[in-house]
């Protein structure tokens, strides 16, 4: 009975580690507002040409990368950049702040 009881405990301890695990994981990539006088030139130049007719509204960073949150045309569009200006995906902001999702 003693073994039962030992692994019953060995698992939930090991279920309550990974879960901590994964949440301080996750919390390393929450977005962070910055003004754009902390956003290397060649991210700007980048934006500025995704944007062709927006706004840039504001800017994120995220870990190592930018976003840049683009309104055109009645819409919210964010565009993630690394340090050198160079787009990895793109994504309705409105869809973000709602569901969690990217597309």
């Amino acid at each position: 009975m003693k073994t039962k009881n030992l692994f019953t405990v060995a698992a939930i301890s090991a279920g309550l580690a990974f879960g901590v695990t994964a949440q301080a994981k996750e919390e390393k990539h929450e977005e962070q507002t910055i003004n754009s006088s902390d956003v290397p030139a060649a991210v700007q130049q980048a934006a500025q040409a995704e944007a062709k007719g927006g706004t840039i509204v504001r800017w994120e960073k995220e870990g190592a990368n930018f976003e840049a949150v683009i309104e055109k045309n009645g819409k919210q569009i964010g565009v993630q950049m690394d340090a050198n200006g160079k787009v990895l995906s793109k994504h309705n902001e409105a869809k973000e702040h709602k569901e969690g999702a990217k597309y």
